[in-house]
């Protein structure tokens, strides 16, 4: 087994555990980078938008043997506008695409074309959109976006609270960031597709998010019964938990699409299946990414301002520090080489003997807060056996 797989399946039963919640800090500073990356682009390059959007005309060519090059020459001198030119297979078939062209304009452009390829101007497939149609998708769009967004956060908080679903929020804006940034990074023209993609990487990004915060509520159930673990620790933890799973649905998810973006997209042309697999390639990458390093480092920080918590948190590291000076040994908080009981709970973890906790002797039978250990013994009945001959039975 390589390396990487005996780490995983390490990690997996529990034998070791990555300090995510730890190095937090080193997980927001690479997030904020990465978004000051993609606002920069945005703001030097800007998006190049689709003509579903701003309006134009699309023009789908037959098989010809005319270059790429010279049929965007032409389009962008008779139209006087940029022209996006894609081949649609192998056999020379080309759609060009002009944005901001009215009827007239177009009518000029799609004969001049025509002549081009040698071909009469019937047979130049040709489709205009008014620009009013296409600022009516784009604000349909934003609209269901939107609406996702506030559903997503009613979700949540009724769900789990409110902490969480504010570090969903944020997690998935931090997802649109990056894909956005991405597209006007590498220039790809934003579509309807480009806005399937968008809502497909955020549901499964909320997916992964959920299973994960599913995990860290199960964990922290009874934190304050425990005086082994900090609340971060815990979060930890319960991320360890769920690393593993995260990680491989995230690989499975990714082989099929980045089979779609670089074959499908690249070597059989791409079209709007370019769109639609960049957006979600890129959006799955990154909701991986912040459901895992972004999501639950952030339950963990607001949970750990309450009240509540950090009292719990200060009692934690007091009777820790209390062991260490009276020459007991610790229990590592977070060991990187020590097993971690997977199937442990916050709960069995505080039946554990705790001499500063409440805990009983061993020998008595009794765990903390009173609950009995082992088997009960049964008094034993002190008229078994009267009036009946020992060893004999009339």
């Amino acid at each position: 087994m390589s390396r990487l797989g005996d780490l995983g399946a390490r990690l997996y039963r529990g034998d070791v555990s990555l300090d995510i919640v730890g190095a937090r800090k080193i997980w927001y500073g690479v997030s904020i980078l990465i978004t000051i990356l993609a606002f920069g682009a945005l703001l030097v390059r800007g998006l190049h938008m689709g003509v579903e959007f701003e309006g134009g005309a699309v023009y789908t060519t037959p098989a010809t043997d005319v270059s790429v090059e010279e049929v965007r020459e032409v389009a962008e001198e008779t139209s006087g506008s940029l022209a996006l030119v894609q081949t649609l297979g192998n056999d020379g078939t080309m759609r060009v695409q002009v944005s901001g062209l009215d009827t007239e304009t177009s009518n000029e452009t799609r004969a001049a074309l025509a002549e081009t390829l040698g071909i009469p101007t019937e047979e130049l497939n040709a489709e205009l959109i008014g620009p009013s149609w296409g600022k009516q998708i784009a604000d349909r769009a934003w609209q269901g976006l939107a609406i996702f967004m506030v559903l997503v956060v009613i979700y949540l908080a009724l769900a789990f609270e409110w902490r969480m679903a504010l570090a969903a929020l944020i997690a998935l804006i931090h997802d649109l960031t990056i894909t956005v940034g991405v597209y006007a990074l590498v220039g790809f023209e934003v579509t309807p597709g480009t806005v399937i993609g968008l809502l497909t990487i955020l549901g499964y990004s909320l997916y992964d998010t959920v299973v994960v915060f599913d995990g860290l509520k199960e964990t922290t159930r009874n934190f304050e019964r425990q005086t082994r673990f900090t609340y971060r620790e815990l979060a930890n933890r319960s991320l360890n938990g769920t690393l593993v799973r995260s990680i491989n649905t995230s690989v499975v998810a990714l082989l099929p699409v980045g089979g779609l973006l670089f074959i499908g997209g690249g070597l059989m042309g791409g079209g709007m299946l370019n769109d639609i697999a960049l957006s979600i390639f890129v959006g799955l990458a990154a909701g991986a990414y912040s459901s895992i390093m972004i999501a639950t480092p952030l339950v963990a920080d607001f949970k750990s301002r309450e009240r509540e918590i950090a009292a719990q948190d200060r009692r934690v590291l007091n009777k820790r520090a209390k062991r260490a000076e009276s020459g007991e040994e610790p229990e590592p908080a977070e060991d990187a080489t020590a097993p971690r009981a997977a199937e442990s709970t916050p709960a069995e973890a505080a039946d554990e003997d705790d001499p500063e906790d409440g805990g009983r002797d061993e020998a008595a039978g009794v765990g903390a807060g009173g609950q009995r250990r082992g088997p009960r013994r049964q008094p034993v009945s002190r008229g078994r056996g009267r009036g009946r001959p020992s060893g004999k039975r009339r």
